[in-house]
């Protein structure tokens, strides 16, 4: 019968005892079309009791005694007295299905469903992507074993994706999805694909499935294509217009989303005769066609070509190896690499007809809007996966097609097969050269960086795993020969090539591949190498001046307004990418003069950013100075002039890292020679503010440290010594307030310079500079030992400031005390000529009285400085200069008084009390100050009756 049970034992276990479950199966036709089980243990895939029931009924099936068994069977029931006929019961009720009736394996739909659910509601945590990416690849498995149950798998998985609660949330929002979330959709999108290009698929299922994905293509929240705006392209299955006519208007077209392709793919059928000779015959050819035009059937050797949208084409190859068809597969494989590198050929010639005008025109049109790598479909992966997996596998696993050559070519071993010409590749040739090869056209085609931030990284992505997979593979001189064939053709195809002389100003940027060619090439032919990674470092989008294309360009072209920079949401990557590239050919360049001026060269043409080529500057620098050899003195060169750029190029504009760039630049130029440091010297004003050159620059080249890594002679140091000086007085000159300080220092062993310096801080003074920046100079001269010129720029000093009545903690307080005890110190003259400009400035009472204060207690000149004697009597407070000082000090006190009396709360009397009797000290140093404070107090109280509370503090104080 079709149907089985029986009865599992699943031994005990330390933890668990022995469990017995009871599994029924029914079968029909080789397939298991239902379980069920007493273990109640819910998945996608079968328990382990089915299996080992399953397992048993396979090994003790007696498929060698089927007949002879049925045989006996039909004579016991004609016979009456047989054992059958004499059992009671009815027949035996599992007849099986009719011929006609669907058969599939049984597939749980509920808990698939489950599943998936659960693993969207956890949103990419607990290696819930990683689930969902295997019931992908569990998808892809049945499809190759031809499982109807695939296509009813992704449906329902399909379904639970676009439940998912957070789509609506996502448009709502405007917020993009994760990328690993976009990707599980692309993933989707091209497995549908793969179903609606069952080459062997029933019209009614395509249509039914066509039914179901237009459905879900009209939900408002299903997924773009492009991850967040509409993709302005034409029909996949229509090649791409060039020129105008593709110009329709975007806004009216319907955005494409993840199933739109796989839509579109339901009217592709597998009909066409070319199409059916090329993926079942091996022998296809036809060796006197003689038709060379676009879209001949076959080439040159009589090889078969297909012309199709090269997307779509490989779509079909996609489809083919999903549907368990390698072969088929392979073949079309083959004949759509040979199509492109025979256009390859062609568009050579083309473009050497056209080169002059082009040329001349240094502007292109001609571009894909539709790139190969990090396309939807990703078709060059596709063609690239296809013919590695034949030169892996062994002859078994391309099962029950015609015969095939023995051996294909292993990919690591490096003997690879010459395979008969029938197999439509040249002399030398293999899967594997075909696979390299036409990754490299891929990764090479010129074209247009599409919109959006999601299809921008989708590009860099695609291009740096086919990059990974091409690393993988170790190139022996077959593969060489391939390498060189490409860059040359890559480097000669003009337009139709992203490393072509004229590009269109948003071409995808070459730096990542090219920087992948250059090292496998270089051992090999460094000219080349060279050659293909310069032409790379060209980014045109940043270039202002560069043309910006034909205006009649269709609306997709970003630039059609010159001069505005498109959005490129990966321009930091591309930029890095562009700088590694650059790092890569300074490396391989070192101790080679003239390699390293071409890459400067193209360095300085090419990099736009500073911080970039900061760090070019500094690779350079290392690796000219490794610790193993002497400096490469060619790439130290490099390195400062790469630092010299970056100065000037951050010299106006703000940059957080400038300090840094500033003492690595003065680093490298120690390490480059007295000479280096002596010319950015010279022409400092190009390369550093003033503030820069004389407190990083000039200081650290008069630093010990530096003489002694220059190992100069005196003569030596004196000369740079002399440069510093005249860097330091052009900056005091052109920034006093910031410079003189650092001049003057820098200056002190040259009394001639020291004395300009002095100049024209004193020059400065009077207009240019805060009291700060004076006091700051004038204890410096105090402390160099120049008293009296202290004295002078303090006076200076304080004809700048003003300190009112409420700031009594004024940071420049301590610079007035300190200039009066100067004064003090001097003598009587000059505390006489400072008291004054004190008077005027400063308005806060506690200072002032602070500094009178400190005059009464010690007589003036003490220091008896240029041998004058003073008298050693105390000056009298009832003669100028103090008199003027102690009726400034009372008066000072007076006005605070009423100023804080206008608003003063009951929380601050307490404190002002303490601040009258500080004032009432002051007046008491007055012969007649008892009696003034007196008269103070009565008026006080007189003015201020109503604050009666306080007035009784003060009247219990003052009486």
């Amino acid at each position: 019968g079709f149907h089985l049970s029986g009865t599992v034992t699943e031994p005990a276990m330390q933890s668990e005892p022995e469990t017995v479950c009871n599994v029924a199966i029914s079968f029909d036709r080789c397939k298991i079309t239902s379980v069920t089980c007493s273990c109640g243990n819910k998945d996608i895939f079968y328990c382990a009791h089915v299996v080992a029931l399953s397992l048993y009924r396979i090994r003790k099936l007696h498929h060698t005694e089927v007949l002879p068994t049925a045989q006996k069977l039909a004579d016991e029931i004609l016979s009456q007295n047989s054992e059958i006929n004499q059992v009671h019961g009815a027949p035996d009720p599992t007849a099986g299905a009719s011929i006609d009736d669907e058969n599939c394996w049984h597939l749980d739909e509920e808990q698939v469903q489950e599943q998936v659910k659960l693993f969207l509601s956890q949103g990419g945590y607990h290696g819930s992507g990683k689930q969902l990416n295997l019931l992908f690849a569990k998808v892809r498995e049945m499809l190759k074993m031809r499982d109807s149950n695939g296509a009813r798998m992704l449906t329902l998985i399909t379904e639970q994706f676009m439940a998912d609660p957070r789509l609506s949330l996502w448009r709502q929002q405007g917020t993009a999805m994760t990328d690993k979330y976009r990707q599980l959709w692309d993933e989707l999108g091209a497995l549908w694909m793969c179903i609606v290009l069952n080459p062997h698929c029933k019209l009614e299922q395509k249509a039914s499935w066509l039914k179901q994905l237009k459905k879900w293509n009209s939900v408002d929240v299903c997924p773009w294509e492009d991850g967040n705006h509409g993709n302005e392209l034409p029909n996949l299955t229509n090649a791409l217009p060039q020129g105008a006519n593709a110009n329709q208007d975007s806004s009216n077209r319907p955005h494409r989303t993840v199933f739109t392709r796989a839509i579109e793919a339901c009217d592709l059928h597998w009909q066409d005769s070319h199409l059916q000779h090329i993926i079942s015959s091996d022998l296809y050819t036809n060796y006197c066609y003689h038709d060379d035009t676009e879209n001949s059937l076959f080439d040159s050797h009589g090889w078969p070509l297909w012309h199709e949208h090269v997307p779509t084409a490989c779509a079909r190859v996609d489809a083919l190896r999903s549907h368990g068809y390698p072969r088929e597969a392979l073949r079309l494989a083959i004949a759509i690499v040979n199509t492109l590198r025979r256009q390859q050929q062609k568009q050579l010639e083309m473009f050497r007809a056209q080169k002059k005008e082009l040329l001349h025109k240094g502007v292109t049109s001609i571009t894909n809007l539709e790139g190969w790598v990090g396309h939807p479909l990703d078709p060059i992966g596709t063609l690239f996966s296809s013919l590695m997996e034949a030169c892996r596998v062994d002859d078994e696993s391309f099962h029950g097609f015609s015969d095939f050559p023995e051996n294909m070519g292993q990919c690591k071993s490096l003997e690879y097969q010459h395979l008969p010409a029938h197999k439509f590749l040249e002399e030398g040739e293999s899967y594997l050269t075909l696979a390299v090869e036409v990754a490299l056209i891929g990764l090479g085609q010129q074209r247009i960086m599409p919109d959006g931030l999601y299809a921008q990284e989708k590009v860099c992505r695609n291009e740096e795993q086919l990059i990974s997979k091409l690393q993988e593979i170790e190139l022996d001189d077959t593969l060489v020969k391939i390498f060189r064939k490409q860059a040359v053709f890559l480097l000669e195809a003009g337009p139709y090539s992203g490393l072509g002389e004229v590009i269109h100003r948003e071409s995808v940027p070459m730096h990542t591949f090219a920087k992948y060619l250059f090292t496998s090439l270089l051992p090999h032919d460094a000219e080349l190498a060279y050659k293909t990674a310069l032409r790379a470092m060209r980014l045109l989008v940043l270039e202002s001046t560069a043309p910006s294309g034909d205006m009649s360009r269709p609306h997709h072209i970003a630039s059609v307004v010159p001069n505005r920079y498109p959005r490129w949401f990966t321009l930091s990557h591309i930029e890095s990418q562009q700088c590694e590239l650059a790092s890569t050919m300074l490396t391989a360049a070192k101790g080679d003069v003239r390699r390293l001026e071409t890459v400067l060269e193209s360095i300085q043409k090419n990099i736009h950013s500073s911080s970039h080529i900061f760090k070019l500057a500094q690779d350079a620098f290392k690796i000219a100075t490794l610790m193993d050899s002497l400096p490469d003195i060619t790439l130290l060169k490099v390195s400062l002039e790469l630092g010299l750029q970056v100065m000037r190029m951050t010299l106006s504009t703000l940059n957080w890292r400038r300090r840094e760039m500033v003492r690595w630049l003065v680093t490298c130029a120690t390490e480059v020679g007295v000479y280096a440091l002596d010319s950015i010297m010279q022409s400092w004003f190009t390369l550093f503010t003033p503030t820069e050159a004389t407190s990083i620059v000039a200081t650290t080249v008069m630093s010990n440290s530096t003489i002694v890594r220059l190992h100069l002679d005196c003569h030596q140091q004196e000369k740079l010594a002399g440069s510093a000086r005249t860097l330091a007085l052009q900056c005091a000159m052109k920034d006093p307030q910031n410079c003189a300080l650092s001049a003057l220092t820098l200056c002190e062993k040259d009394h001639i310079a020291f004395e300009t310096a002095y100049q024209i801080v004193l020059d400065a003074a009077t207009t240019g500079m805060s009291y700060s920046q004076l006091f700051t100079i004038a204890r410096y001269m105090e402390h160099r030992g120049y008293p009296m010129r202290a004295y002078k720029l303090a006076t200076l000093a304080m004809t700048h400031l003003n300190l009112s009545y409420n700031q009594d903690t004024h940071p420049a307080i301590n610079d007035v005390l300190w200039a009066c005890a100067l004064s003090h110190s001097l003598g009587k003259n000059e505390l006489a000529a400072i008291i004054p400009l004190v008077v005027k400035s400063v308005k806060c009472a506690t200072v002032l009285s602070d500094i009178l204060r400190r005059c009464t207690l010690t007589t003036p000149g003490m220091v008896g400085l240029h041998g004058r004697r003073n008298s050693g009597k105390l000056m009298s407070l009832d003669k100028a200069p103090l008199r003027q000082l102690l009726d400034a000090t009372i008066g000072a006190y007076i006005n605070t008084t009423h100023s804080r009396l206008t608003h003063i709360s009951p929380r601050h009397y307490s404190e002002f009390i303490e601040f009258l009797s500080k004032a009432r000290e002051t007046f008491l140093m007055a012969h007649d100050g008892h009696i003034q404070f007196t008269q103070f107090i009565d008026n006080l109280k007189q003015i201020y009756k109503g604050k009666k509370k306080l007035m009784m503090l003060v009247r219990e104080r003052f009486g």
